[in-house]
């Protein structure tokens, strides 16, 4: 699965909708060194939210949703 993404420049939970990527404020610096979290996305087919690395949300390595409700194996395209 490929779809849009859309960028929240504030961190308000009720406004994550299916496909909305907030951007961490201390991105890059939490989780591993070589592929350090990033941003949070809510699932474009769920909505769960969980944390994606910078190689995930560059679309280097799938996302994986962790809900029993969504594909197991997910490729979003780049925000626009």
């Amino acid at each position: 699965m490929v779809g849009e993404l859309d960028i929240l420049s504030q961190w308000i939970p009720e406004q994550m909708q299916p496909g909305t990527v907030f951007v961490l404020e201390n991105a890059g610096e939490v989780g591993e060194k070589e592929d350090p979290y990033w941003a949070v996305l809510a699932c474009p087919s769920c909505g769960m939210l969980g944390l994606i690395t910078r190689r995930q949300i560059n679309g280097l390595i799938p996302v994986i949703c962790g809900s029993d409700n969504a594909p197991r194996n997910s490729s979003f395209a780049k925000p626009k």
